[in-house]
């Protein structure tokens, strides 16, 4: 019987209650040790009705095994795992040891999204409640899975309940999910439990109370501590001591008991505190071995363990660490060497390998081989922080210094790809100061700089790429040190050169004659031109190297393909090849390639307009950012949503402005934190230039990337032109005619023209200008800034008293202004038309409005508008069918259709 927990059980209750309405959801019950959290768990089983329970708990002993909390978790649900899409099913299969792992290893969060995608279909006829206890000894991998699953479970018949404890050597992040802080039972509660626990054994009232009060009416301690007191104590007779041992001091408690049981008792409790499987036959196996089988019962007689059925396990976690922390090292030793033989005997080798490893203190190569191979298979099942692990002890068994460094280098690698960047870059660092590999020097160079590129100073980056690239290039690994150049450059060509060169001409003087290095030296080419302001010669070797597209499909390289098609302002390729680097990226499951794809595919959609797409972009890289612990790459979608704001003149804009701000001061991007200053700072002065353009140029002052000056240069320019700084608008419109003649884009142009025709000194030279932006325009991908080279012209023209030309040009002006929902833009606008003498017809009740579809509807019908099933959709946008599937009938009610179908003929694209 539970006592006094009415008001915690109303809570798990209501998670049943909505998982049987279909409206999935979780709940972490999280409090100090012993505050009765396992027992609120246990008694879901007198709640549950009609649902499927699937249950499992962290080990601490396990931790260092990838995905084995989640083993247990899904057992139940083995057979469905052959009926998951395909990729789904292999990669889940792996983890759960039905299938051979794939050599080129298996992307994590496709393993995260097959279980969720089973455990919600599991769902379909029953409900489905998943119990984890002791979630703060998770091991990784699965704390990972868990928490993906727990986050996309608001629409599937899913009720999750974790219980972690608080403070301890570790905790389980649960971020975002609701919580219920688990605190002592009522005084009637605790006193009915303390007499229950001592039945026979009388307790003076005044003790009775006094006990309550100390122990806080921790259940635990309630139930454990008049064990260790005297029958004298209880009674009243003598004085309670001046300190009891509460919470985390209850260790002492057990401990006490453990040191007054025989020496077999406490070597079989021992051995049940080392071991990770829970099972008595192997647990039996391991005391056998110990000369120790014989002193089970006294240590069950004692409360230091439980035996259910063929289960073993000690009495509490707190039994565990007491016992495990007071035996002495030789004594753990022996007892992990003897469940690493049980286990052998049963198969378990992976396990049995752990147990010699952390018996083991001086280096043994057999084991560090063996570790190697377990690190490998994790690996390939997307366990990155256990294969991490397992690297990093086989580098420390390791008798060959060289070996050892290899090692610590895949080590670093997995710690990066589990999102430990702090870890990765001191294992890389280690392997770097171990080795005199060339190529291990490379690759611990290459992840230390991708470190700082992403995390924090991308200068440093810099330095450490060009350094390598020519110490790779000094050893004849001249394909390495093509990339290393290769991402150094655009590094140097985004703004965050360390001063550190590089010889490309000599470099690619001896670089390979195929066409796939050819396609990767004329990006070298091009970023280096870029880099020295060579825009013609960076422009002509960009098309090059897309032409030949050999070679450009390697991941880090499509990304600086896209970064280089930014850069030099092509926005038809920068739209294509982001779009290339996301379809591959969701095709592989890979949630931080997709983060970096469409990070960077919204700056291009920023400039283009396309600003629906690039709300559904940011509202993506929200979630993606959460569940692979990236959450920096959420500062440039958040500014460039202000940037639209701001033009659209949204009430938001303050408060987003605010939050972005508290931000910046805390969270740093690496290589993006200059683009992110850039725009928040035109966002800033967009806002301001109705009403205060010199405080609007202040802000346009702080932009210094050149990519950036270009894509706010016509509002740089009408500032420039209000406040009369007609330098800075010289300025910058000779730079966007210089770069228009080197690259060729008619957006360019348009800008030269505009700028020119805004600086003209007569009303004949300001309307040739102007024609010949709107010819440029003509070929151009922004309508955002032909709308506002129309509303200027017609501007130039009315004040010139010839409204009825100027009423062509603010029309268009207008209509585009409407579609791209700009309301100060279209409010200027119908203005300037009323004054030109004809009545402005604005958006109303007999026209269309713009469909009101939310971010992730429009991402659900975009992909299920190129023919892809729900399953499909799903697995691009990771979350579960089920969710697709409400969204979509959100979309069909929305649109007024039926059929997948009818939604084909739909346009919901943003109207241009």
């Amino acid at each position: 019987m539970l006592l006094g927990r009415d008001t915690e059980r109303a809570m798990i209750a209501q998670v049943l209650n909505r998982a049987h309405d279909g409206h999935g959801g979780a709940l972490v019950l999280h409090g100090e040790a012993g505050i009765g959290k396992s027992a609120l768990l246990d008694s879901v089983g007198e709640d549950a009705r009609d649902v499927t329970v699937l249950r499992t708990a962290g080990i601490e002993s396990e931790s260092p095994l990838a995905f084995a909390a989640l083993h247990r978790l899904l057992q139940p649900l083995m057979a469905g795992v052959a009926s998951l899409p395909g990729p789904q099913a292999h990669a889940l299969g792996q983890v759960l040891g039905l299938q051979a792992p794939k050599e080129a290893g298996t992307e994590r969060f496709l393993v995260f999204l097959a279980v969720l995608t089973l455990i919600s279909e599991a769902a379909e006829g029953r409900p489905v409640v998943c119990i984890i206890d002791d979630a703060h000894w998770l091991d990784e991998a699965s704390a990972a899975a868990l928490l993906f699953v727990a986050r996309r479970i608001d629409v599937s018949a899913v009720g999750m309940l974790f219980a972690a404890r608080d403070g301890g050597p570790r905790r389980f992040d649960w971020e975002d999910l609701p919580a219920l802080s688990i605190q002592g039972l009522p005084e009637d509660a605790a006193g009915e439990l303390l007499l229950h626990g001592t039945a026979g054994i009388e307790i003076a009232v005044g003790v009775r109370q006094e006990l309550i009060r100390r122990t806080g009416r921790n259940p635990l301690a309630l139930v454990e501590l008049p064990g260790a007191l005297s029958t004298e104590q209880l009674a009243g007779l003598e004085p309670l001591p001046s300190h009891l041992p509460l919470t985390d001091g209850l260790e002492r408690v057990f401990l006490d008991r453990y040191r007054s049981v025989p020496a077999s008792a406490q070597a079989f409790a021992l051995v049940a505190s080392v071991d990770d499987s829970g099972d008595s036959a192997i647990v039996r196996d391991a005391a056998q071995r110990l000369g120790a089988v014989d002193g089970e019962d006294d240590a069950v007689g004692a409360g230091l363990i439980v035996t259910t059925g063929t289960r073993v396990h000690v009495r509490h976690p707190l039994v565990r660490s007491a016992i495990y922390l007071a035996a002495p090292d030789e004594q753990r030793r022996r007892a992990h060497l003897a469940l690493a033989e049980a286990l052998e005997l049963r198969g378990e080798t992976d396990r049995a390998t752990w147990h010699r490893a952390s018996a083991q203190v001086s280096p043994d190569e057999p084991i560090a081989a063996d570790l190697d191979a377990i690190a490998r298979r994790f690996h390939q099942q997307g366990g990155h922080e256990a294969a991490s692990a397992a690297w990093e002890r086989a580098a420390t068994l390791s008798e060959e210094g060289e070996l050892a460094a290899t090692r610590t280098a895949a080590a670093a690698m997995a710690a990066w790809l589990a999102g430990k960047p702090d870890r990765a870059k001191f294992l890389a660092q280690s392997a770097r100061a171990r080795s005199t590999d060339p190529a291990t020097i490379a690759q611990s160079d290459r992840l230390r700089a991708f470190v700082e590129m992403n995390f924090g100073s991308p200068t440093l980056a810099h330095g450490i790429l060009a350094h390598a690239a020519t110490e790779a290039a000094a050893s004849g690994h001249l394909s390495v040190a093509g990339e290393l150049a290769m991402i150094a450059t655009t590094l140097a060509a985004f703004g965050a050169s360390s001063g550190a060169t590089i010889a490309v001409g000599d470099l690619l003087a001896v670089s390979s004659p195929d066409d796939g290095a050819a396609g990767q030296s004329a990006l070298l080419l091009s970023m280096d031109h870029y880099t020295h302001g060579r825009l013609e010669a960076a422009e002509s070797e960009l098309q090059r190297a897309l032409r030949l597209r050999v070679g450009l499909t390697d991941p880090d390289l499509l990304a600086n393909v896209g970064v280089a098609t930014l850069l030099l302002g092509d926005d038809e390729q920068a739209l294509r090849w982001h779009d290339i680097q996301l379809d591959q990226a969701r095709l592989q499951s890979s949630p931080i390639r997709i983060l970096h794809a469409l990070t960077r595919r919204a700056i291009a959609q920023l400039s283009t307009a396309q600003w629906d797409e690039l709300s559904a972009a940011a509202d993506e890289v929200s979630q993606l950012a959460g569940i692979t612990g990236q959450q920096n790459q959420r500062l440039l979608p958040s500014a460039q949503i202000l940037v639209v704001g701001a033009y659209r003149g949204e009430d938001t804009f303050e408060p987003r402005a605010e939050q972005l701000q508290a931000l910046l001061s805390t969270e740093r991007a690496g290589v993006l934190d200059r683009m992110i200053a850039d725009t928040f700072s035109w966002a800033q002065g967009i806002r301001r230039s109705a009403q205060d353009a010199v405080a609007a140029a202040h802000y346009f002052d702080r932009i210094v990337h050149p990519m950036l000056r270009r894509a706010a240069f016509y509002d740089i320019l009408d500032v420039a032109i209000q406040v009369g700084d007609t330098k800075t608008a010289t300025a910058i419109t000779d730079d966007m005619a210089r770069f228009a003649a080197a690259t060729g884009h008619a957006w360019a142009a348009a800008a030269a023209g505009h700028g020119r025709a805004l600086l003209a000194h007569s009303d004949a030279d300001a309307e040739s200008h102007f024609e010949e932006a709107l010819a440029h325009h003509a070929g151009s991908s922004r309508p955002f800034n032909h709308a506002r080279t129309r509303l200027a012209y017609g501007q130039q023209l009315r004040r010139a008293r010839r409204r009825v030309d100027a009423r062509g040009h603010l029309r268009v002006a207008l209509a585009i202004f409407d579609g791209l929902d700009t309301g100060p833009w279209s409010g200027r606008a119908a203005e300037e038309l009323r004054a030109s003498g004809e009545t402005a017809r604005r958006r109303g009740a007999d026209s269309a409005e713009r469909v009101a579809l939310t971010a992730q509807e429009l991402q659900v019908a975009r992909l299920v508008q190129q023919g892809l099933s729900n399953r499909d959709v799903a697995a691009r946008l990771f979350i579960s069918p089920r969710t697709v599937d409400f969204h979509l009938r959100n979309v069909f009610a929305k649109l007024g259709v039926s059929s997948r179908g009818a939604l084909v003929g739909q346009n919901i694209t943003q109207p241009t």
